[in-house]
């Protein structure tokens, strides 16, 4: 706890950032990779509907990790809070309530998912031509793998809240390494030919249980030399904890659930058009999840520390960690979009060589890339406030972000103009939320400048 406690008070910010945020960072795009991987391999077949089909049950994931929000994001950061206020034992109910808690929800997705498989598709944006692919991928990944999926990045999330990002992150590459491993094991290997997406299903449903196996392994190992426990005896903590966890995880999991409904209708405006473009638009979304896994394995690096100093009313050092994290992102914005302007092609046809998807691949790729810098900077801004445990101002910023703004939007461009109207509505609306967000951030930032200067003057 004291080489913890080191990190969290003492270290020079850019180390402290950095050790925090690199193994983020990594197991973030390992996870990356094997969300990329499916894509991939399923790309080899050339079958567009193949490819259609990965990219309309991708969005199982999406609502999926919404789910893990509500008691990873809000438990873990009301962890960090508590640990900046030197409350161990209350942190413990926190960390054993956030795990039975997702473990429910885990429980609650494999049932749905079981009796409504058919339905879910068809509302992610399956055709005909697609069902059959879909309805098998969700068997395997939510029914059958839910559970594992949903615990393992919660426990990942209350791990790195505990001062643990190396082990938090190592267990998530964990699974994106056994991912890419199996798929074409499973895909060319096990299963007969036609059966592709079934066997990307399976390895994807073996690599989370390997994750999740990990990090039981891990939290029994630590439970006594830090607050990470599953003890039963300890889930119910204090009705204000509850209240905590809630404020913080329900904007959390609302913001998820509001980007899974926006990229749900994405699905089917583009379906609507012809099944090549969605095919084309699927292949786009996975490789713009290099800036925005990125973007947010720095803020989830980002966000205990925040959280830890806020506690402890060390304003000056939180400030320190959130511009080193701004201009950190801002960089990393502007080298992806450079790349992918110049390299669009070539990269789209990483994951296809069917020509008519590739020329739709490269242009939606060189428009959506442009988002990225807004997109980085209003997750920061986000993240900070729920490290602060400002779970109203949260709220607002996640249902302008992904509802109030972009869903209109998006109806709007796919109105006036078809595909690309749709592949260019986020960069519309992150552009607006950015000057929304910047609006309510900018107000809580002047409170803590006023704050620090008070503690100065005191301090002499």
């Amino acid at each position: 706890m004291n080489e913890k406690k080191e990190l969290f008070e003492n270290a020079p910010i850019a180390k402290a950032l950095a050790a925090m945020a690199i193994p983020t960072i990594i197991s973030q795009l390992i996870s990356m990779i094997y969300n990329m991987a499916d894509t991939i391999f399923i790309g080899m077949t050339d079958d567009p509907y193949k490819v259609a089909a990965a990219g309309v049950v991708g969005n199982v994931f999406f609502v999926m990790s919404a789910f893990t929000n509500l008691f990873g994001v809000g438990g873990g950061s009301l962890m960090s809070r508590l640990l900046g206020i030197s409350r161990e034992e209350e942190a413990k109910k926190v960390c054993s309530f956030s795990f039975y808690g997702s473990l429910l929800i885990g429980i609650i997705c494999s049932v749905v998912a079981f009796l409504f498989a058919d339905p879910i598709s068809f509302l992610l944006g399956a055709s005909q031509n697609t069902i059959g692919y879909c309805r098998e991928y969700i068997f395997w990944t939510v029914f059958v793998g839910g559970i594992p999926m949903i615990v393992s990045v919660a426990m990942s999330h209350l791990l790195r809240s505990a001062g643990y990002s190396g082990k938090s992150s190592f267990g998530l590459a964990l699974g994106g390494v056994m991912n890419i491993i199996l798929d074409p094991i499973f895909m060319f290997v096990v299963l007969p030919s036609g059966n592709e997406v079934t066997g990307a299903a399976i390895a994807t449903m073996l690599s989370n249980v390997i994750a999740l196996l990990y990090f039981l392994f891990e939290f029994l190992r630590l439970r006594k030399k830090s607050v990470l426990t599953l003890s039963p005896k300890l889930m119910i903590p204090s009705k204000a904890s509850i209240g905590s966890v809630f404020a913080i995880g329900l904007p959390s999991t609302l913001s998820a659930m509001l980007a899974a409904t926006a990229a749900i209708l994405k699905n089917n405006l583009a379906s609507g058009h012809s099944d090549i473009e969605l095919a084309a638009l699927s292949i786009v979304v996975k490789i713009d999840m290099l800036p925005l896994n990125i973007g947010m394995g720095l803020c989830q690096g980002m966000m205990p520390l925040v959280a830890y100093n806020y506690a402890a009313a060390n304003y000056k050092r939180m400030n320190g960690f959130i511009k080193a994290a701004q201009l950190t992102g801002m960089i990393m914005a502007g080298t992806c979009i450079l790349a992918f302007e110049i390299f669009a092609e070539p990269i789209v046809r990483i994951f296809i060589g069917e020509a008519t998807t590739i020329a739709y691949g490269k242009d939606f790729l060189r428009i959506a890339c442009l988002a990225t810098p807004f997109m980085i900077s209003n997750f920061q801004k986000n993240f900070c406030l729920q490290a602060m445990g400002k779970g109203k101002e949260s709220l607002l910023l996640a249902v302008c972000r992904q509802g109030i703004v972009y869903i209109p939007i998006l109806l709007i461009a796919n109105h006036f103009f078809g595909i690309y109207g749709v592949v260019g509505s986020q960069l519309v609306s992150d552009m607006i939320t950015f000057v929304i967000t910047t609006i309510v951030y900018g107000r809580i930032y002047k409170t803590l400048v006023v704050k620090t200067e008070a503690i100065e003057t005191t301090e002499e």
